[in-house]
């Protein structure tokens, strides 16, 4: 059995919009300037004090940045402006690799706990992952906290487990689980940068990303 665990935001969702908006309310909202689109979406993937570590420092207002984020986040995601649709091909590869009896499917995320039972509540998907790590559960990425409880969840191995994920810290989680982490060249940092934190593969497309995924699954001679 092969454990493939994916990352939300940059992977399966494009929530770039929402994101980068979100986050320039929550500047506005505590005096300061909101960081550029690049450098907003470079944290993607991270905890929200961690985000906004990377963001301000450690001396800047990170608990309240924090819980504006959380508040403009909810207001905004009501808009039909800053819908968050998913990624070409993701959900029809999600709905493929669920109906295999050789594959199991997972959720690590950033989001909150509240956050991913949303959205796969909004997305039909109750019942389709054997675990769903948020960042309610374990210390953010690139922390392996996370892919290792998916794991002991799921009953799969590092060997046996497929890490998916569009920044380096999804990689590098990865990577310090024992786990195979493959990037997607359609997320918010660069597949360079994944290649030197670790990934074995970044693939171009959903197409790409499946036979990379059911040739692993395939049984060995």
């Amino acid at each position: 059995m092969r454990l493939v665990v994916f990352d939300v935001d940059g992977t399966l969702v494009d929530s770039q919009h929402l994101i980068v908006a979100a986050q320039g309310l929550a500047f506005a909202e505590n005096g300061l300037p909101a960081p550029g689109r690049r450098e907003a979406l470079s944290v993607v993937g991270l905890s929200l004090p961690q985000a906004f570590r990377r963001l301000v420092g450690d001396d800047g207002p990170i608990a309240e940045l924090s819980e504006s984020y959380k508040q403009a986040y909810n207001r905004l995601r009501l808009d039909p402006a800053y819908e968050e649709p998913l990624f070409p091909g993701m959900a029809d590869l999600l709905a493929r690799l669920r109906e295999r009896d050789d594959v199991l499917i997972g959720l690590a995320t950033g989001k909150s706990r509240r956050g991913v039972d949303r959205l796969v509540a909004h997305h039909g998907w109750t019942d389709w992952f054997v675990t769903t790590q948020s960042a309610d559960d374990a210390p953010s990425k690139p922390d392996p906290t996370m892919l290792q409880q998916a794991m002991d969840e799921a009953g799969c191995p590092p060997e046996a487990t497929v890490m998916v994920g569009d920044t380096t810290f999804d990689i590098a989680m990865g990577v310090a689980a024992g786990a195979e982490s493959v990037g997607v060249a359609w997320g918010y940092h660069p597949p360079e940068a994944l290649i030197s934190a670790g990934a074995a593969a970044v693939m171009p497309s959903a197409g790409a990303l499946e036979t990379r995924l059911l040739a692993a699954a395939a049984p060995r001679p």
